[in-house]
């Protein structure tokens, strides 16, 4: 399974990808390689703020020194990426995203070319997770695996290279990791935001026995809780206002779940664990949810915020100040933390596959994408460019 397609594989140049756009009867694209003809791919492109993504034709990439092109396999819908789709204008604090840019940053695939002069062991039919960062490869972050403080970073699907929601993604050969052969179809792209929860966690400086509440029980909500559970946290309680997927929680490490639009989040969970929490993570990121996060916390606790806000907001000082709390941010895991997440999916430790909640192709990438900046019980929907 790990080499599935790898014949195919290595009859395309390792200077970049040529490929063939038929349409089958019932009017759905395919792609198949076929050398010497038009060198263009499918993909699901950025136009405008506020507009749907536009599933279109793109040149296929081709890999420089140091980088790999690989066959999308799966690649997840981040809740990141729907707020940049829709008001990233450059007031959140990132820059605006290039019209024509093609998001998708949680991908996995088959390296279908390697680029000249590349040193690497991985092959042509491997399967791989990349981190969505290509660094320069020699500098004393990108040795230690913080491949996101490089001062030459360049980010996958976030305008500087485009991304996972496309029949294939250039990525950096030392920022990709082989899967294990038994791994299903997809599971790969679960590493991303597992890496997410467990570098919240590892940011947290979590402690066994510590109290944890988990507000927001999305991907990487139930990452975060499946990693405080690992680490020994004594409680790990998860709040949501829906109440599936609050549901869901109890099978990914959370030892509770409150359902957030019924019961009051702080006195049920001082009926749970005794006490307000040691440790309270916010995985939402939107407006008023870090004061929320502040309040709910007791005294000498911490306050991890995951969730990425992009718009202003404010919190009351007093509060935090006068609790003495330990006010963290989590944002990017290590190439180390990515390795982890893969070899303890690998070792059966952690258990992810069930986040997984729906697999679209590219007939209906734009509608689920839409979908998803609505409530509803999807926890992680994956585009599948071969479905």
């Amino acid at each position: 399974m790990g080499h599935a397609g790898g014949n195919a594989a290595r009859r395309r140049k390792p200077a970049g990808l040529t490929v063939r756009v038929a349409r089958t009867p019932a009017g759905r694209q395919t792609r198949r390689p076929h050398p010497g003809e038009d060198k263009y791919m499918r993909a699901a492109i950025f136009r405008e703020p506020g507009r749907p993504l536009e599933v279109g034709a793109i040149e296929d990439p081709t890999p420089q020194a140091g980088e790999l092109i690989l066959k999308v396999e799966a690649c997840g819908i981040c809740g990141s990426d729907l707020h940049i789709s829709d008001n990233h204008d450059g007031s959140g604090g990132m820059p605006p995203l290039k019209p024509d840019s093609v998001m998708g940053h949680e991908f996995c695939g088959e390296i279908v070319a390697i680029g000249p002069g590349t040193e690497t062991t991985l092959k042509e039919g491997d399967r791989v997770a990349s981190l969505p960062t290509i660094g320069c490869g020699t500098c004393d972050k990108c040795l230690t695996g913080d491949v996101k403080r490089c001062r030459t970073a360049r980010g996958i699907g976030l305008g500087d290279v485009p991304g996972g929601y496309a029949d294939y993604v250039r990525v950096g050969a030392r920022e990709s990791l082989r899967l294990p052969g038994h791994f299903g179809k997809g599971d790969g792209a679960l590493i991303e935001p597992l890496a997410v929860g467990l570098r919240a966690a590892v940011r947290a400086r979590l402690q066994p026995g510590e109290s944890v509440l988990i507000i927001g029980a999305g991907p990487v909500g139930l990452a975060t809780a499946i990693w405080c559970r690992h680490f020994g946290a004594r409680h790990v309680v998860v709040s949501d206002l829906n109440p599936n997927r609050a549901e869901m929680a109890a099978k990914y490490g959370a030892t509770d779940a409150i359902d957030a639009s019924k019961e009051n989040v702080i006195e049920r969970y001082k009926t749970i664990a005794g006490g307000r929490p040691e440790v309270v993570f916010d995985c939402v990121g939107v407006k008023g949810s870090m004061q929320l996060a502040i309040d709910y916390a007791a005294f000498d606790a911490k306050v991890v915020v995951v969730g990425v806000c992009m718009h202003l907001d404010h919190i009351l000082p007093v509060k935090p100040v006068t609790k003495e709390l330990d006010l963290i941010f989590a944002y990017c895991y290590l190439r180390q933390e990515f390795g982890l997440c893969i070899d303890m999916l690998d070792q059966g430790r952690i258990e992810a596959a069930g986040l997984i909640t729906d697999r679209v192709g590219f007939d209906g990438f734009s509608e689920a994408f839409e979908a998803l900046k609505t409530p509803n019980t999807q926890v992680k929907v994956l585009l599948e460019p071969d479905r």
